[in-house]
């Protein structure tokens, strides 16, 4: 009798993996050798593949290297049904030593950051690239915890839920410590092209 459902349900259990089974993404790569994109003290450029987003950012912290951080971003291509990108294209600056909150304009999805920075106060200022697909919208949005946990801490933050994408950041800024925390901005993607022209 055991032999028999097993022969009954494992197709159903094959099936069923192969249209949820990539759910969740799979451990990130995060380049050759897990290195990082920059150096202490150093600015930085990082952009995604053409169709392709951020899915995850790990980083360390070091008292010693001027309160600054070493940064890693790993990409995946967005989802068949947002197409290719129609644009893409670097946010405004956001400064170094003050808190922040952005959002890629005309509903673009993050696909790099550009950072440099400033010894005088210790912290750097940061751009997005952004990509708009076509004219799709954002929904369900909400805001991750903060990353690192505590200022100092190492960070490491994967979006672990596909069709989900980063749309921006807010971040704080602590004058004691030289370091910030983020919270990304998380949304879906409509699957249709909608009116709205910067949400």
């Amino acid at each position: 009798m055991d032999l028999i459902l097993l022969f009954v349900f494992l197709p159903l259990v094959t099936v069923a993996w192969g249209q949820y089974g990539d759910y969740y993404y799979s451990p990130y790569n995060y380049g050759d050798n897990d290195e990082w994109v920059n150096v202490y003290r150093q600015g930085f450029n990082f952009q995604c593949p053409h169709g392709q987003v951020i899915v995850a950012i790990r980083s360390v912290f070091s008292k010693k290297e001027g309160s600054d951080r070493l940064w890693n971003y790993a990409c995946m291509p967005a989802a068949q049904s947002l197409g290719e990108p129609t644009e893409c294209w670097w946010e405004e600056i956001n400064r170094a030593g003050t808190e922040w909150y952005q959002t890629c304009s005309n509903n673009g999805l993050v696909a790099g950051f550009q950072s440099q920075y400033f010894p005088s106060v210790l912290d750097r200022e940061w751009q997005f690239y952004c990509c708009r697909y076509s004219r799709r919208c954002p929904y369900s949005c909400w805001l991750t915890t903060e990353y690192p946990g505590h200022y100092g801490e190492d960070m490491d933050m994967m979006m672990y839920t596909y069709d989900y994408y980063i749309r921006g950041a807010t971040t704080t800024f602590s004058a004691v410590d030289r370091d910030r925390q983020w919270k990304f901005i998380v949304c879906r993607m409509t699957e249709y092209d909608c009116p709205f022209q910067n949400v």
